[in-house]
């Protein structure tokens, strides 16, 4: 998608004048080479790369299975012969890379209160450089880890929880768990008391590996409901004393349990090995939808996994710089570091608060985490990216007319030559240099997972972060992998090829009127097959229906995701089985094509679509972009401090202006809204900013605003909700 052009013929011409002398005088002679070398190898341009055949069905019937080029003979399931469990991934990797970097932590400088001018108080960080445990000391760390834990008690096949934030001592913790044969059970640090509770008490854990602020701000309050609980390890060096606990339970810092495991009588007890089937994770999802669901992860799965995801990585080695900031207890946050970590790669720790020099917690004029660790690999979900896309865009805006001229220049002719395989060094040194310095500037792969993409921040991360922009898709219940799209594949709305680790059947869904033999492709519901599918869930045989084994003892996951196939053997997402809400009218409506749709509009930061098929619309909780409301308040005269506005009903209506007009703009509004100008908007109490009504046949009664913030874990307030569908 090309940016709008109002611009001066003159200053066009003169543009692509200067662009095309450059591209002759300094970069036609390498071209030539480059291109002599690539037809040497038998490589072909990157746009021949693009355009050629990725996958293909082995049985030659359009439902599949398909499989990628490379396994169309047998699926891959491991990195190195030999190498079939966790453990020994990682100790062959600190055998050849014992002195290299393995993980890195920012010191924290400085910690002050910062006012802000309507009275509330943030904590600004000022952080200083990296500090590195080589992959010799973080083998030893976990080592020392592991047998203090098994001190403890804590026993093989056994399950041990994890409750942390993303740091280094999560994996050291993980590894160790890996090493010593405990089934690691992970808990996203944003889950709320019943949720965690929940998970503690199916595992039936009897030890927990958590940090200090999660111990003490929600872990602390629910121990009396955890009867099994009888160690928590806390990863954090103080305090070195817990007074206060529940009888019964001991209180133990990281570094006291690793003393414990150096101990001769401790060292000397041994381990239990893990066999590649064995349980390795059990990871638990993160609940928004329902009770969280464990799912049960081999070692042999997530090493399968990782192979298929490293084979779409090019050049992938003790060269790059991967940056860790998603949650490692979701499956691409964890599958991207074991990658990283059995190729020596060096992995940097950091936050979304802390990411970039703008963030919410750097104080202004210091350095974020990206600038000073200069990644080369990142992992980021859509709502990073959008983000991202909708800061500099703003910025854009905000430019004079000579600099906005030449970025959309710029833009669009790198846009163009994307599109037929070519590079533009001079637009990327001179006019996008500066956006590709917000991820640190050396950023040559990013994977983008968790959610759809939308076309329009795919190209603008390919054009503006001079990078390829690697779109997969997978699942917990298949290690996160399924599909990555080769990296010199500049196509979008696509989500790449199978993995050689796994392979893809599409699935007739009568009801929804996808089929096999459609034309002109394939579609269905896309069922992946391969070493990388789990075990499936933990004490929770009415869900592992969506689990068969083939007569071939392959193992099959049914995803409820609608996939067509490409001809060059491609998968496209098109919709999903669960997401489809036939409303009381007899329509139905996909809320996760309400969510995409809307999530680029200036005025969201985020949304969450809900319906209820006994109603006649759907209902969004939309967290919503405070700088832009404040904006529009001022340019229409609305006053007031951030809750007034909350609760103003002109602003309310300029807000239903704002977003029906992005409804409207969609390039496929009318196949998610029947009557897209009955369009409306409400703004709710338990909800920071904007409550959305979808109407199809009626219009609501009913508006209001509120500043309160709504995260997953607060719930969908069932009050609220029968209040808004027709004041019960």
């Amino acid at each position: 998608m090309k940016l709008k052009e109002d611009l001066n013929p003159v200053l066009l011409l003169l543009f692509q004048v200067t662009v095309w002398l450059y591209s002759v005088l300094a970069f036609l002679p390498s071209y030539l080479f480059s291109s002599v070398s690539e037809s040497d190898a038998g490589l072909g341009s990157e746009q021949d790369r693009a355009q050629r055949l990725k996958a293909q069905s082995v049985t030659g019937r359009p439902a599949g299975p398909y499989r990628a080029m490379g396994a169309t003979k047998r699926l891959v399931s491991s990195l190195h012969p030999g190498l079939d469990t966790l453990d020994k991934v990682f100790e062959d990797a600190s055998r050849r890379f014992p002195d290299r970097d393995c993980l890195g932590t920012r010191e924290v400088v400085m910690e002050e209160d910062e006012r802000q001018s309507n009275g509330k108080v943030f904590k600004k960080v000022i952080l200083g450089q990296y500090r590195w445990r080589s992959y010799a000391e973080t083998h030893k760390a976990a080592a020392r880890f592991g047998s203090g834990l098994a001190a403890l008690g804590q026993r093989a096949h056994n399950n041990i929880a994890i409750f942390c934030e993303t740091r280094a001592e999560w994996v050291i913790a993980a590894h160790a768990c890996f090493m010593q044969n405990f089934p690691l059970v992970t808990l996203y640090s944003t889950l709320g008391g019943p949720a965690i509770t929940h998970g503690l008490n199916e595992t039936e854990v009897s030890h927990i590996i958590t940090s200090r602020e999660l111990l003490e701000t929600r872990l602390k309050f629910i121990l009396l409901e955890v009867p099994r609980l009888q160690h928590i390890i806390v990863v954090d060096d103080t305090p070195t004393k817990w007074p206060g606990y529940p009888r019964g339970i001991s209180v133990h810092n990281m570094a006291t349990v690793q003393e414990l495991g150096t101990k001769p009588e401790n060292v000397s007890r041994g381990r239990k090995q893990p066999m590649p089937s064995d349980i390795a994770v059990i990871m638990y999802t993160s609940g928004s939808t329902g009770v969280p669901k464990g799912v049960m992860i081999s070692h042999s799965n997530i090493i399968a996994g990782i192979t298929g995801m490293a084979e779409r990585i090019p050049n992938l080695g003790e060269n790059d710089t991967y940056i860790g900031y998603l949650p490692l207890a979701h499956v691409l946050e964890l599958s991207a570091e074991l990658v990283c970590v059995a190729h020596g790669c060096r992995i940097g720790y950091s936050s979304p608060q802390t990411l970039a020099d703008q963030s919410t917690k750097i104080k202004k004029g210091s350095k974020g985490d990206t600038s000073v660790l200069q990644p080369t690999l990142m992992a980021a979900v859509p709502e990073i990216m959008d983000r991202i896309y909708k800061n500099v865009m703003t910025k854009v805006e905000e430019m004079s007319s000579a600099q906005r001229t030449l970025f959309t220049l710029a833009y669009n002719y790198k846009l163009e030559q994307l599109s037929q395989g070519r590079s533009t060094p001079l637009c990327d040194n001179l006019v996008f240099k500066k956006v590709r310095s917000l991820l640190g500037g050396k950023t040559r792969v990013l994977l983008s997972g968790g959610a759809p993409l939308s076309a329009a921040t795919q190209r603008f991360m390919n054009v503006c972060f001079c990078c390829p922009v690697g779109q997969g898709y997978g699942l917990t219940e298949t290690c996160g992998a399924g599909t990555i799209s080769e990296m010199w594949d500049y196509s979008t709305g696509r989500v790449g090829g199978p993995l050689i680790c796994s392979e893809i059947k599409l699935k007739d869904w009568v009801e929804g009127g996808y089929h096999s033999t459609d034309t002109p492709n394939p579609q269905g519901e896309i069922l992946i097959g391969g070493p990388n599918v789990t075990m499936g869930y933990y004490k929770n045989e009415a869900k592992n229906q969506d689990f068969f084994v083939d007569d071939n003892g392959q193992r099959w996951f049914c995803t409820g995701d609608i996939g067509e196939v490409h001809p060059d053997g491609c998968l496209k997402i098109i919709d999903r089985k669960k997401d489809l809400v036939k409303l009381q009218a007899g329509e139905y409506v996909s809320l996760g094509k309400v969510e995409a749709m809307l999530k680029n509009c200036p005025l969201i930061d985020n949304i969450c679509a809900y319906a209820n098929s006994e109603e006649m619309y759907v209902i969004g909780f939309v967290v919503p972009n405070q700088k832009h409301l404040l904006s529009l308040a001022e340019q229409y005269c609305i006053r007031g401090s951030w809750e007034e506005l909350c609760n103003n009903a002109a602003m309310e209506g300029v807000v239903l202006q704002v977003i029906t007009e992005a409804a409207l703009s969609g390039e496929r509004s009318k196949l998610y809204f029947c009557h897209p100008f009955l369009l409306v908007i409400s703004l709710v109490s338990p909800l920071t900013g904007v409550v959305m009504y979808f109407f199809f046949l009626s219009i609501p009664r009913k508006i209001r605003l509120s500043p309160d913030p709504w995260t997953p874990e607060t719930g969908l307030y069932q009050d609220d909700i029968e209040r808004m569908y027709g004041g019960k």
